[in-house]
């Protein structure tokens, strides 16, 4: 019987919904090696999600765009003192196991920096690998990319007899976070109790963005039908596209744009009753929190990269060129086929709210 390692190494980059999709492997991984010392490499983006992660023991975060974007600046030198150092720290441990979830050069690159008995990941033959199968001294058979992402993660730990059912994420979201959230929900009008539904417009595909006037129309369509408050989220970049969205609306809606971390916006969700989506790294947090998501998906697989889980409505009008997975397109056939009648069927169908009283 082999012994159980003293370190893991887990390789997850980016992005936020990839990270989430990760953590059930996490949670396996801690489960199959209760007294070993984990760590987890992660991109600044997606490294508030891990922090404090009851699983984890340590999170390293590589500011590669940072650290890039300073080496054209007067200020290089202290963007390269600061890679160097990260380096050292991604060095300062052997790692018995390197779990290279990422497949990318990128994730690659750093594997090789890391000091790893077994480097293990998926071989040749993955879309978008960019041969990071190269830095890895234990290579598993690629599996079929149509297999959603998460489970493609536990069946990667298989490799190693890591074989689990059970799908846990484990958000580190705390008390401080939840009555944070608590205090901006009451002071636009929604008390603790109150069933809502949250509404994520944003993505940073143009092709996986609706129209501004049917997200206005749904919304507006919720509160007349359901007589229940929306509220719209999305990050700092986004306030000008939401703030569009609510100047075209009728009714009074909240508008938390820019004002949550990653948790707090789970803790959001956690209040929710349903959260409405395009494809995005929220999609995926709603998901992980256990609401039902109706998920809207145009150039992307839903069956890759969906809500995980029951209980979850995808819409896609499907014109035949679906999934092209292009970030530009001249038409968006995809996402212009997808009507406000249709999403208000799917979130009908879910029968998660109660209807206005006549």
């Amino acid at each position: 019987m082999p012994s159980e390692p003293e370190n893991v190494l887990i390789v997850k980059l980016s992005a936020i919904g990839d990270v989430i999709h990760t953590l059930p492997a996490l949670n396996a991984i801690r489960q199959h090696y209760p007294h070993a010392r984990i760590t987890w490499l992660v991109e600044e983006a997606a490294a508030s999600l891990l922090e404090g992660h009851p699983a984890l023991d340590r999170v390293l975060v590589s500011e590669r765009k940072r650290w890039l974007e300073g080496l054209r600046t007067p200020g290089r030198c202290g963007h390269l003192k600061s890679a160097m150092a990260f380096a050292k720290e991604l060095r300062d441990t052997r790692y018995d196991l390197v779990f290279d979830f990422q497949a990318s050069l990128k994730g690659g690159i750093l594997i090789a920096l890391a000091r790893g008995n077994r480097k293990i990941g998926f071989g040749k033959g993955l879309e978008h690998q960019e041969h990071s199968y190269l830095f890895l001294n234990e290579r598993v058979p690629a599996v079929d990319m149509e297999i959603h992402a998460l489970t493609r993660g536990l069946m990667l730990l298989a490799h190693v007899g890591i074989d689990t059912d059970e799908i846990v994420y484990g958000l580190p979201v705390s008390r401080r976070e939840r009555e944070a959230v608590n205090q901006v929900l009451s002071e636009g009008g929604i008390r603790e109790g109150t069933a809502m539904v949250a509404i994520n417009p944003v993505a940073q595909w143009e092709t996986k963005l609706w129209d501004n006037g049917r997200f206005a129309a749904l919304a507006d369509g919720l509160i007349e039908q359901y007589d229940v408050p929306v509220v719209f989220t999305g990050g700092r970049a986004d306030k000008e596209l939401v703030g569009d969205i609510v100047s075209r609306m009728r009714c009074r809606v909240l508008d938390l744009t820019g004002r949550t971390t990653l948790k707090e916006l789970a803790a959001v969700y956690e209040r929710a009753a349903l959260l409405v989506s395009t494809d995005t790294g929220p999609m995926h947090l709603g998901a992980a929190v256990g609401i039902p998501v109706v998920a809207l998906f145009g150039p992307t697989a839903p069956w890759r990269t969906g809500p995980f889980g029951q209980g979850h409505r995808v819409v896609r009008a499907d014109p035949g060129c679906a999934p092209c997975f292009k970030r530009r397109c001249p038409t968006i056939d995809c996402m212009a086929g997808i009507t406000v009648e249709r999403v208000m069927d799917e979130i009908e169908q879910l029968q998660v709210l109660g209807k206005r009283p006549s």
